[in-house]
């Protein structure tokens, strides 16, 4: 259950928020995986949609969840980065919201691209909040390296080593990562078709995480492909079951994990089967809210008890009144004025009489006096 249980110095705490498919459905979010480390330190590996309800659901100051590493640029391991900008802002989050992730073949297939476009699309989000809250979240800063790069080392502190290698899915640009602490490793593939890359570089993994994409078949008769676009799909732009086996016995993780399929009573026996026809080492079939435990004594599986109707978790540092200078500030860096023209706010309606004693309510909460603005 989240904030109840404290991580030993050496202990690795491994939390499944995204486990599905590039489609969306309420039961799994797509690719994101929590790592927290006895340390304080946490970070976050890919970030699908549907993935920030997740960890919303975890209870952990934004503060503390502004790292995330992509893997690649697919909606489905990046797409909720907005509500994580946004949302993580008003609920709390006071640093900015960090990211790392691949460059690309072009500048405009790169994360910084991506990263920069999205804020552009917040442009009117933002210029609403700025002065009426808290905005000190609304910063991102993005780490851009080289996709090529091979087991490069794109993130080093507090003892903690994140690595990155190319990984092979649609188009050049994705890669994969591996998170060393301690003498414990952890490795998430994000999307790849099986790789040298990973072969090599994920050895001696505590915990391996891989895609491995729902059965050919399944894709055939649950999701309605071609078979031409099943065997493409299932088996070469993403791993098939039987070759996430492969990979695993060929790397030999203490604990292997393998998601990116839906699991469902028709679904998970297939996959299975087929993953043990190449592996027969410990395995988990991923799902939503698995956790993992990682000590050097072993790897300990189990499920967490979330809070579906989650507010807004502990701060991590105090919140401070919002400034009205900062909405002056962004309306020169925008180059136009913030704010109602003089046609909206003429409808505005006089109902002060009902409002006013909210301030004086408010004023008596906190024992100063907060005043009704004459200029809204």
């Amino acid at each position: 259950m989240p904030n109840t249980e404290d991580l030993r110095p050496n202990e690795m705490r491994v939390i499944a928020c995204g486990t599905g498919m590039p489609t969306q459905r309420l039961a799994q979010a797509a690719a994101c995986f929590l790592v927290e480390l006895g340390n304080g330190d946490k970070f976050i590996f890919d970030i699908g949609s549907g993935a920030a309800e997740r960890l919303s659901a975890l209870q952990i100051p934004y503060d503390f969840l502004d790292k995330i590493f992509i893997g690649h640029l697919h909606g489905d391991h990046f797409g909720s980065i907005g509500e994580m900008f946004i949302g993580g802002m008003i609920m709390g989050r006071h640093v900015p919201l960090r990211i790392w992730g691949p460059s690309g073949p072009t500048p405009q297939l790169g994360t910084k691209y991506a990263i920069e476009k999205m804020k552009e699309m917040y442009t009117w989000d933002v210029a609403g909040r700025v002065g009426m809250t808290d905005t000190r979240g609304f910063a991102l800063e993005v780490q851009e390296f080289d996709y090529k790069g091979v087991n490069q080392v794109v993130y080093q502190k507090n003892g903690v080593t994140i690595r990155s290698w190319p990984a092979l899915h649609a188009i050049d640009g994705p890669v994969s990562y591996s998170l060393e602490w301690k003498g414990l490793k952890f490795v998430f593939s994000s999307d790849t078709y099986p790789n040298k890359w990973f072969v090599e570089h994920a050895k001696n993994a505590d915990l391996a995480i891989h895609e491995c994409f729902i059965a050919v078949p399944s894709l055939v008769t649950k999701m309605g492909f071609t078979p031409e676009a099943a065997l493409q799909v299932g088996t070469q732009i993403h791993t098939a079951p039987e070759a996430f086996g492969k990979v695993m016995s060929t790397i030999k993780p203490r604990h292997a994990v393998a998601y990116h399929f839906f699991k469902d009573f028709d679904t998970t026996a297939q996959v299975y089967e087929r993953i043990r026809t190449t592996y027969d080492g410990p395995l988990s079939l991923a799902e939503d809210f698995m956790v993992w435990n990682v000590t050097k004594e072993g790897v300990r599986e189990r499920m967490a008890i979330v809070e579906e109707h989650t507010w807004a978790p502990p701060l991590a540092s105090p919140a401070i009144p919002p400034k009205m200078e900062d909405r002056k500030a962004e309306s020169e860096r925008l180059g136009w004025e913030i704010g109602y023209t003089d046609f909206i706010a003429g409808g505005k309606l006089d109902y002060r009489d009902v409002i006013e004693p909210i301030y004086e309510e408010a004023s008596k909460a906190v024992g100063r006096e907060l005043k009704y603005p004459e200029n809204d």
